[in-house]
C-alpha cells in the first residue's frame, strides 16, 4: 500500500509545480523584461537559457543529495534559497544581476527533481500512477507559469511576477514541513563518492541510458518550441501582448493532465509502446507548424499535441527509470534529468540562433530533425524488444 495520503500528493504536486515553474516565467515576458533594462527580445532571451543551465547545475550537484540526506530537509532547504532568488530577480536593478538570478532561480528550482524521487520511495504498488500524478502537477506549474507571467506583467508589471512566486513558494514551505514525512538516506559515503556513483548510474542500467537520450531530444524540441514561439508571436503579422501568448500555456495542460494515463501504461508494462506513440505525436505536431505557420487554429493544435507528446515521452521514462533500483532513485533521476534539461537548454539556444537568421521555418526545421531523430532512437535501441514483446524493456 502507499504511504501518501491523497493530502499529501496534492502538497507534493503544488509544490513541484510552484517550484519549476520559475523557470518558465520569463519566457512570454522577454519583451517587458527587455524594455526594462533596453535590450533588445533576442537578448533578453539569455534569460530563459541561463535559467535552464542553472536547472541543469542544480541537477548535477545538488539532486544526488537526496539519497544521502534526510529529503524532507534537503527540499526544504532549496525551498528557502528558492525564495530568496525570487527576492533577488523581483528587486534588481542591474542587468547583471537580472543574469544572476535568472542562473540561481534555475539552480534551486531543482527541489521539484528532489521531490520526485521522495514520492517514489514512499510507495510500494502503482508507483508508476502516484509518480505520474506527482508530475502531473509539475507539468501544470511549467505551462501556467506562462499564462500565469503574462497576465500579471500586464496588470502590475514583470517584477510582481517573482514576488508573488516568492509569496507561493513561503506558504508551500509552511504545509511541507506540517505534513510531509521525513525520507532516511540510503547513500553513507562522501559527497565526491555520491558523484561519481551518480555517473556510474548510466553504466548499470541500458534503460537508462536510452531514456536519457528520449527524454533529452524531446526536451529540446519542446524548448525549441516555446523560446521561439514567444519570439514569433510577439512580432508581425500576430503582434500578441505578453498575456496572449502566455494563454497558449493554458493548451498545453491538456497534455499535462494525460499524464497519469500514461503512468498507468508504464505500470502494466507498456512502455516501449507509450514511447513510439507519444514520439510520433511530437513529430505530428511539427509538421502542423510547418505546413500552417501562419494560422493561429494550427499554432494551438500543434501545441496540444507536442505538450502531449512530450509529456507522455517524460512521464514514461520515469516511471521506467524509478523501477531500476530503489536505493538510488535521486541519483537515477539525476542522470536522466540533467540529460533532459542539457537537451532543453542546447533546444533553446539552438532556436535562438534559428530565429535570429532564419526566422520560424528555421526554427521548424530544427524540431523536425529533433523529432525524427528521436522516432529512430526509439526504434533502434533497447526499446525494440518492448515493442514486439509487448514486455517492460531491462
Amino acid at each position: 500500500m502507499s504511504t501518501l495520503n491523497s493530502k499529501q500528493i496534492i502538497i507534493l504536486s503544488v509544490s513541484a509545480g510552484i517550484s519549476v515553474a520559475n523557470v518558465y516565467y520569463s519566457q512570454p515576458i522577454l519583451g517587458a523584461i527587455a524594455e526594462s533594462f533596453s535590450i533588445s527580445t533576442e537578448n533578453a532571451g539569455t534569460l530563459t537559457v541561463l535559467s535552464q543551465v542553472g536547472y541543469g547545475l542544480g541537477l548535477l550537484l545538488l539532486t544526488p543529495v537526496g539519497d544521502m540526506m534526510d529529503r524532507k530537509k534537503l527540499i526544504l532547504y532549496l525551498q528557502l534559497s528558492l525564495f530568496a532568488a525570487c527576492m533577488l530577480m523581483a528587486s534588481a536593478w542591474q542587468l547583471s544581476w537580472i543574469y544572476v538570478a535568472s542562473l540561481l532561480l534555475g539552480v534551486f528550482s531543482v527541489v521539484a527533481q528532489v521531490i520526485l524521487p521522495m514520492a517514489a520511495s514512499l510507495v510500494t504498488e502503482n508507483r508508476g500512477k502516484v509518480v505520474a500524478t506527482i508530475f502531473t502537477g509539475l507539468l501544470i506549474g511549467i505551462l501556467l507559469a506562462r499564462m500565469f507571467s503574462g497576465v500579471v506583467t500586464e496588470a502590475f508589471g514583470w517584477r510582481a511576477v517573482y514576488y508573488i512566486s516568492g509569496g507561493l513558494i513561503a506558504v508551500n514551505i509552511l504545509l511541507f514541513q506540517m505534513f510531509l514525512p521525513s525520507v532516511s538516506a540510503n547513500y553513507n559515503g562522501s559527497y565526491s563518492g555520491l558523484l561519481r556513483s551518480t555517473v556510474a548510474q548510466l553504466g548499470r542500467f541500458s534503460k537508462l541510458r536510452s531514456a536519457s537520450f528520449t527524454g533529452m531530444l524531446a526536451f529540446g524540441t519542446l524548448c525549441a518550441f516555446w523560446v521561439s514561439l514567444t519570439l514569433y508571436l510577439s512580432k508581425a503579422p500576430f503582434n500578441y501582448s505578453p498575456s496572449k501568448i502566455g494563454l497558449f500555456g493554458v493548451l498545453a495542460v491538456m497534455g499535462a493532465l494525460l499524464a497519469p494515463v500514461f503512468g498507468k501504461f508504464a505500470d502494466r508494462g507498456s512502455s516501449a509502446r507509450s514511447l513510439l506513440f507519444s514520439t510520433c505525436i511530437s513529430l505530428l505536431s511539427v509538421v502542423l507548424l510547418g505546413l500552417f505557420s501562419t494560422s493561429v487554429f494550427a499554432i494551438a493544435l500543434a501545441t496540444i499535441l507536442l505538450d502531449v507528446g512530450v509529456q507522455a515521452t517524460q512521464v514514461t521514462n520515469i516511471a521506467v527509470i524509478y523501477s531500476l533500483d530503489q536505493t538510488a532513485n535521486s541519483r537515477i533521476n539525476t542522470v536522466y534529468m540533467t540529460s533532459y534539461f542539457i537537451g532543453g537548454g542546447l533546444g533553446s539556444f539552438t532556436a535562438i540562433q534559428c530565429f535570429e537568421t532564419g526566422g520560424w521555418m528555421r526554427v521548424v526545421l530544427l524540431m523536425l530533425v529533433l523529432s525524427v531523430l528521436n522516432i529512430l532512437n526509439v526504434l533502434s535501441s533497447g526499446w525494440r524488444q518492448g515493442l514486439k514483446g509487448g514486455r517492460r524493456i531491462s
